[in-house]
């Protein structure tokens, strides 16, 4: 057959008689023209033009959008493609109908198509701003658009009626190409291009100037914004280097914190005005967070419905195909072709008959479904991430001006704060995301409900009513769910507290062999924990049965009564298309719960919010006037990684001051020169209304130092905290003076902070942040200045012992420090700000002697003199009173007297007594305490906590093991590899873990459970498929419907079974993890626990545990739903049509490399988002902790600019996350789109009889829903995978060996009788790469002696204590004790019958009983003899319940003498012949020491004592004395002897000593 344009079957196809006009074929090939034009000329200017500008432009102009009504341009572009390929579809069906090929009728279309994609183009001449080519697109349009009305009148001259579809389509095309036109001349019009001399000068947003904005989602076009296409290169670069914060950049200007708290805080202030005159009603925080976000709510909401709507083409196309086909292959073409050509117009329905066109129209609408969706989940969650970051700004702008009576008084507690921040703005967010589903649902539902009624009348409301009835018990589950959640996080936080006892007290337990009893203790918690665990998988369980259960049993129950009740048999387009409406109608069902009770936590936290947004705030301290200008230059230099999230435009920034600073009077009266701070007539209070000081009249003199002294509770704190304006004035006036308005000169004005005082709070407040940044506090750095107040402070010799110096961190996330530490960071802090005034509130408190007698000279009279500076100090050291220079006695809440010491000595000569004697007191306790140098203990628990510095780093590096396997030098390859590969080793683990027989029981009745679910709809295709002979069909139908309802009956038992197991094996995994984990760890050697950090081991039981309980199983459930889902599906359409196989060959190489990148960048993105959280949260928390510092010091603006740095960090993280996950789900959704097309086409062409092309395609639609599901869960498999691996790692480890070579058996019941200790030629060494730490050991103690050992630190003396206990491993030479080898005995033998006290005092949270005894083996009596002899007996009479009184955790509430007391109590109950003491008395003062002495030596006047001293007087009594230095003997003999050698080591400790 030969081609011909206008076809050659009729003869007046050419005839142009009647005039050129009135030939079809001659106004189609006119119709070619502009497209050819247009292909022609524009494609090598596009190209050659593209090329040579986009060469110049920087990298972020590229996306630069410039051109007016650039939106409107695309949706015309994409409808006007639309059209054009119904017009291809419409030629081509018209043409099958006629004889020969008519190219005229498709022909024009087509190259219009590809005309129209060339269009796409254009937005390359926008980006590389080429407006020349403007001029070919305007004469396009032009030309099309005359074509195509010449066509339509012609149609219109010849009567051509409406209904036809070539009439309609062109029609639609005319409107179209008139519109774009208008967009071009607007676009001319605006800019000015093409024609007019000067084209106007754009600048680019300042967002894309900045190359540090890396997320472009708001600038680009529209096709990249739909499928998320500028991800591309961040996605495909995650595979080559790890995304970090340096690659995702800064947030743009609008969706930062700052402008939308400016956006929220407007509303919110617009709703307090409109209720301001009704003093009941509060402002409503929801109509304000819908006046500032209402609108992309709105718009988001939009793009769900079109979503929802364009869902149920589906069901209706399937209805269409089947039904067409059905009819195709009952009457094989009857009709006989239409002759006429120019008769050959197709009508509307004719042309939705065809089966192909509705195909394509499925594809169609199923992308433009699933962009929309994803487009309404886009804007939801920009919006919530908005929402947040506002509310986390207001927040902590109230929590800076939260006024203290508020925290003190305990209305707001810093957990509730916590809380806010944490949990509520979460759950607004959440709340956010989810709401358009709120409005959405119901309209799903009812739409659906409607279809359904069409399809199958009465019986599909029985199936509807199936799914409502049942949806209640989902929100049931759901709510059950919840609380199974909040018990189970009530049990593992108490877990988590005696976990963390065990790992605190290790050592101990380790050496009195108590191990198991504390283990027993935890894992009694744990299974209580696992009780509630239980529960929750069980509700886990149900929920996931219903979600697959109800579909079932409603297409059951529907097609059961249809059967029945319905003369007709049931149709496969009915019974497929009412299939695929059930899956449409479960899913809002079941999400309708979970939204309910989101909306409900939602309302609840609004008001949470609302109180917290109402409380009091603190008064406005006009005293303290100016502005902050100082505080914000402090800013500049410490953004850290960040630039300033603050627009570069200043009217922002004054927007931001004119914000937060209250409108400060400049009242400051001019007093004398003299006096800095004036208080008259003040009474203030703590909020209660009743005050707290009354009467003050106190000055404090310029430039002098001034004292506040008075008993505990006298106020004294109090008044430093009225003065800074933290109390309520109830009546009277700080008077501040300004102290530089004598100094003319702004630069001197300027180097101090005029109105900030530098305030060291009584309770030291630390940041989590350098020890540099603690003391700097913001101020610029002077290396001078540093070491003058750290030499001050002495803290050098602190800083000296942190591994990295003054750059280690410290606070939560740090190391911590002692309370004598941070108390002197502090006052570092305090001397080394620039201001006119120190506050120092009672810094010597937790100070040793010496320490406090150097910062008094150093730091205050010399430093702080020096300098000029006004310095009030509140102390309880009398002996300091002679150098202050003005001096304030304070009592009750009044001031007692106030003047110089020399007035008080004149005037209250009592109280001068009263104070001498106090002084005498303190200076006879100051030669006590010349002995216990409390600073050395600090600095040596510090260096122990600190030495193994070696291991630490290795132990940082665990994560990424397999990355040190591979040599650094080795290519990148290997270790990419690494990243793009799943975990299995670790999955096969985990699995494993469960036990074989339940893993094999999930894989089995998983498998079974899809057979039988597709059994079920295969079924179901042969039984709607038969031929349909009237008699035979009662009987079969009953048959069928049999079959039918035992496999649906089956179905539904099978769910419930592997949603069961799943579960089950979780639990089973879980547990026995735990078990394993507790066990290695608490039989693992003492130097795993000194190298190891603690957070480090905690962590495995906390997040890593909860992950593995409360994680894995549900995304391994949805995992393995979703892959045999898929699968099943693959299986069957290829089952239908063999063909198809063909086509996913390439659909399944796409969709590896989609997962594979994705899995990438998702796993470094989500680990970005959980490490830029802790910080946001710490810094809140830290910011309520210090806010009287941060107050007074000022420094409110540069917290805040942390703030928003923080939440703006953690928002561009998230944000990512969601786009990333948005670009999985655009792409797979095509992928699964394509899918559909494919099966649609080849089911047609090739399906064996209807029943199979509806469940091809059935299959085919839920393909597209659960494709991104199988990757999101693969992804996030992965990432919950390496808690079980961290897990593992720890199970690897060498545990003590506690078998012995004698069983318990054999050992004596009360070995060692007598006491004998023989050391021979003893080496020990802590683990076997290290050097030994003991050499060559020879010693013999005989039975009852009293045995000292001294030397300096580190000279082993600690070592050979732990050898006794065989805690370090003895290599060479052996301890007999009693005749018996300790290395053969077991071990708990062994340290169950030896006794010891440790330097550092552990006490365990429980009674008093328990701390003693806790193997409960004792009468009472032995216990209170115990206590007896250690001194405690009388305090523990007098607590509440006596022996079992309660102990805090780490027992807090006793001090640390008492503490000490209880662990030698605790070493006399168990009655040993062996004591040891390790530097014992440490922490005890003199006074009770000697008592201690006289106890030991009368109470163990028959056992064996060794004592490690670091006073040397406490073993002057003892028969032998040993000295050590740096693991030898050097001297060992009774101390008389010892002494009597002048040179001796011995002698010479014991002079230094005394």
């Amino acid at each position: 057959m030969r081609l011909a344009f206008c076809g050659n079957d009729n003869a007046s196809a050419y005839n142009i008689s009647a005039g050129v006009l009135r030939n079809v074929c001659f106004v189609d090939a006119l119709n070619l023209v502009p497209h050819v034009f247009l292909l022609f000329i524009t494609f090598p200017i596009l190209f050659i033009g593209w090329g040579s500008q986009s060469s110049k432009v920087q990298i972020h102009h590229n996306t630069w959008l410039h051109f007016p009504g650039h939106n409107l341009r695309w949706i015309l572009t994409f409808t006007l493609l639309f059209v054009h390929v119904c017009e291809i579809a419409e030629g081509i069906v018209s043409d099958t109908q006629m004889n020969s090929r008519h190219l005229h009728l498709f022909l024009p279309a087509i190259m219009g198509f590809v005309a129209g994609i060339s269009i796409v183009y254009y937005h390359n001449i926008e980006t590389s701003n080429f407006p020349k080519l403007l001029l070919a697109l305007f004469l396009y349009w032009i030309m099309a658009f005359v074509t195509k009305t010449i066509k339509l009148v012609r149609y219109c001259q010849d009567g051509v009626p409406f209904s036809q579809l070539r009439f309609c389509i062109t029609g639609i095309m005319v409107i179209l190409y008139g519109l774009l036109m208008a967009v071009e001349i607007n676009v001319i019009r605006v800019r000015r291009y093409v024609f007019f001399m000067n084209p106007q000068k754009v600048k680019p947003p300042e967002d894309l100037q900045d190359l540090g904005v890396r997320f472009l989602q708001p600038f680009v076009n529209l096709l990249s914004k739909a499928t998320y296409w500028w991800m591309n290169t961040l996605i495909i670069s995650a595979h080559k280097k790890p995304v970090d914060l340096k690659a995702i950049g800064k947030l743009p200007i609008a969706m930062r914190a700052l402008t939308n708290y400016v956006c929220l805080k407007e509303a919110y202030e617009e709703q307090k005005k409109k209720v301001a005159d009704q003093p009941n009603r509060s402002p409503s925080i929801w109509l304000a967070m819908y006046s500032a976000f209402g609108r992309p709510i709105l718009l988001s909401s939009t793009f769900r419905y079109l979503a929802d709507l364009l869902g149920f083409a589906g069901p209706l196309c399937i209805s269409g195909i089947v039904q067409g086909f059905q009819n195709t292959t009952n009457n094989t073409n009857t009709t006989e072709k239409v002759k006429d050509p120019s008769n050959s117009y197709l009508s509307s329905e004719e042309f939705l008959r065809n089966v192909y066109v509705l195909a394509v129209l499925l594809f169609l609408a199923l992308i433009l479904q699933r962009t929309f969706l994803q487009a309404s989940y886009y804007v939801t969650t920009e919006t919530g991430i908005n929402l947040r970051g506002a509310l986390l700004a207001m927040i902590y702008n109230k929590i800076l001006r939260l006024s203290t009576s508020n925290l003190s008084m305990g209305e707001m507690t810093l957990g509730q704060i916590n809380n806010l921040v944490a949990i509520e703005t979460n759950q607004l967010m959440w709340f956010l995301f989810l709401c358009p589903n709120l409005w959405a649902m119901p309209v799903q539902i009812i739409m659906g409900v409607i279809l359904l009624y069409n399809l199958l009348g009465v019986s599909a409301l029985v199936g509807a009513a199936v799914i409502v009835l049942l949806a209640p018990i989902q929100y049931f589950i759901a709510t059950k769910l919840a609380e199974a959640q909040k018990s189970t996080l009530d049990y593992s936080t108490e877990r988590l507290k005696k976990t963390n006892e065990i790992l605190k007290g290790i050592k101990l337990l380790k050496l009195y062999a108590w191990e198991h009893i504390f283990c027993t203790s935890v894992e009694k918690t744990r299974m209580k924990e696992l009780t509630s665990l239980k529960t929750f998988a069980l509700h886990t369980s149900l929920s996931i049965f219903m979600n697959a259960a109800i579909p079932i049993a409603a297409v059951l129950a529907t097609f059961v009564t249809y059967a029945y009740t319905n003369d007709k048999p049931l149709q496969p387009a009915q019974a497929f298309a009412s299939l695929s409406l059930f899956h449409i109608l479960v899913t809002p069902l079941f999400l309708l719960s979970t939204v309910v009770r989101f909306a409900v936590k939602a309302i609840i936290s609004v008001q949470k919010l609302n109180e917290f947004l109402l409380s009091d705030e603190i008064g406005d301290d006009s005293w303290r006037g100016g502005d902050n200008s100082v505080a914000y230059e402090s800013c500049k230099k410490h953004t850290g990684l960040h630039t300033k999230a603050i627009n570069r435009r200043q009217p922002l920034r004054y927007q931001l001051e004119s914000y937060e600073q209250p409108t400060r009077k400049q009242t400051r009266p001019v007093e004398t020169d003299d006096i800095a701070i004036k208080v008259t007539n003040g009474y203030f209070s703590w909020g209660s209304g009743l005050a707290t000081l009354s009467n003050i009249n106190i000055r404090i003199p310029t430039g002098q130092m001034t004292m506040i002294v008075g008993q505990v509770g006298c106020g004294k704190s109090s008044l430093l905290l009225a003065i800074l304006g933290e109390m309520q004035t109830l009546e009277g006036k700080v008077h501040w003076t300004n102290v530089n308005e004598t100094e003319p000169s702004f630069e001197a004005s300027r180097s101090r902070n005029r109105y900030s005082v530098a305030y060291a709070a009584q309770k030291p407040w630390l940041l989590n942040a350098t020890v540099e940044e603690n003391i700097i506090f913001g101020s610029p750095f002077n290396k001078q200045r540093y070491k003058a107040v750290t030499d001050a402070c002495s803290l050098q010799p602190d800083i000296d012992l942190l591994p990295f110096g003054d750059q280690t961190e410290i606070g939560e996330r740090g190391i911590n420090l002692s309370g004598g530490q941070r108390q002197r960071i502090c006052v570092a802090r305090a001397l080394y700000q620039n201001t006119n005034i120190v506050f120092l509130d009672d810094p010597f408190s937790a100070l040793d002697i010496h320490l406090s007698d150097h910062l008094m000279q150093e730091g205050i009279l010399k430093f702080l003199q020096e300098d000029k500076r006004t310095l009030v100090l509140v102390t309880h050291k009398l002996q300091y009173l002679p150098h202050a220079d003005w001096i304030i006695a304070m009592k009750d809440g009044m001031v007692l007297r106030e003047g110089t010491l020399k007035d008080i000595q004149n005037k209250d000569i009592e109280l001068y007594e009263h104070w001498k004697t106090l002084m005498n007191r303190q200076d006879q306790e100051l030669e006590k305490d010349m002995e216990a140098d409390q600073t050395t203990l600090e600095r040596k628990t510090l260096r122990r906590a600190m030495y193994p510095r070696e291991s630490k780093s290795q132990l940082e590096d665990e994560d990424e093991e397999e990355e040190e396997e591979e040599d650094e030098d080795d290519n990148m390859s290997t270790v990419l590899r690494l990243r793009t590969k799943m975990p299995w080793k670790t999955c096969w683990r985990y699995l494993t873990s469960g036990g074989f027989f339940l893993l094999f029981l999930m894989i089995f009745s998983k498998l079974l459970k899809h057979s039988v679910i597709v059994a079920i709809d295969y079924w179901l295709a042969t039984w709607t498929s038969m031929d349909n002979a009237k008699e035979v069909r009662n009987a079969d139908d009953t048959y069928h419907v049999a079959v039918f309802s035992i496999l649906s009956g089956a179905g539904i038992v099978l769910c419930l079974i592997t949603s069961l197991t799943v579960e089950w094996m979780g639990l089973t995994a879980a547990k026995n993890l735990h078990h394993n984990l507790l066990n290695k760890i608490i039989l693992g050697p003492i130097r795993f626990f000194d190298t190891t950090p603690l957070g480090l081991i905690l962590n495995r039981f906390s997040a890593d545990t909860n992950i593995i309980d409360q994680h894995i199983p549900p995304t391994l459930e949805s995992l393995t739903r979703s892959t045999l889902l898929c699968l099943s599906a693959i299986g069957m359409i290829s089952y239908a049509t063999p063909w198809f196989l063909v086509a996913l060959v390439p659909l399944g190489i796409a969709f590896y490399f989609i997962q594979k990148y994705f899995r990438v960048a998702s796993k470094d993105l989500q680990e970005l988002d959980d490490s830029t959280q802790l910080p946001l949260l710490c810094h809140f928390s830290e910011t309520a902790e210090g806010l009287t510092t941060i107050r007074a010091f000022r420094h409110e603006a540069r917290f805040k600019q942390r703030m928003l740095e923080l939440t703006d960090t953690n928002n561009i993280a998230y944000l990512f996350l969601s786009a990333a996950n948005r670009w999985l789900e655009v792409r797979t959704d095509y992928l699964g789109a394509c899918i559909v097309l494919t099966a649609a086409v080849t089911s047609i062409t090739e399906g064996p009889n209807s029943g199979f092309v509806g469940l091809g395609l059935l299959y085919a639609l839920t393909i597209t829903n659960y494709l991104n599901w199988v990757v999101r869960n693969l992804a996030d498999l992965e990432v919950q995978m390496g808690a079980v691996k961290k897990v593992h790692s720890f199970l690897n480890m060498e545990s003590e060996n506690y078998d012995g070579y004698l069983d318990p058996s054999q050992v004596p019941k009360d070995w060692p009788q007598e006491g004998e200790i023989k050391i021979e030629n003893l080496c020990v060494r802590y683990e076997n790469n290290l050097k030994p730490v003991l050499k060559h050991v020879k010693a013999y103690i005989k039975p009852g002696q009293k045995v000292g050992i001294c030397g300096r630190t580190g000279s082993g003396k600690s070592s050979l204590s732990l050898a006794f206990f065989r805690m370090v491993d003895i290599f060479d030479g052996r301890i007999v004790i009693d005749g018996i080898d300790i290395s053969k005995l077991p071990l708990h033998t062994l340290r169950s019958r030896l006794s010891i006290i440790l330097q550092d005092p552990v006490l365990f949270s429980g009674s008093i009983r328990f701390n003693l005894d806790p193997e409960c083996k004792c009468t009472d009596d032995r216990l209170w003899e115990a206590l007896e002899i250690a001194q405690l007996k009388n305090m523990v009479k007098s607590l509440p319940g006596g022996l079992d009184a309660m102990v805090t955790e780490g027992g807090e509430n006793f001090s640390v003498g008492q503490r000490q007391l209880f662990c030698l109590a605790r070493a006399f109950v168990r009655k040993s012949s062996i004591l040891i003491m390790d530097e014992a008395t440490a922490s005890i003062d003199m006074a009770t020491e000697n008592i201690l002495q006289k106890v030991v030596m009368t109470a163990f006047a028959d056992r064996t004592v060794v004592t490690i001293a670091h006073r040397v007087h406490t073993i002057l009594t003892a028969d032998l004395v040993i000295v050590m230095k740096r693991g030898n003997i050097l001297e060992y003999d009774t101390p008389e002897n010892l002494l009597s050698q002048e040179d001796g080591i011995f002698a010479s400790f014991v002079r230094a000593d005394m």
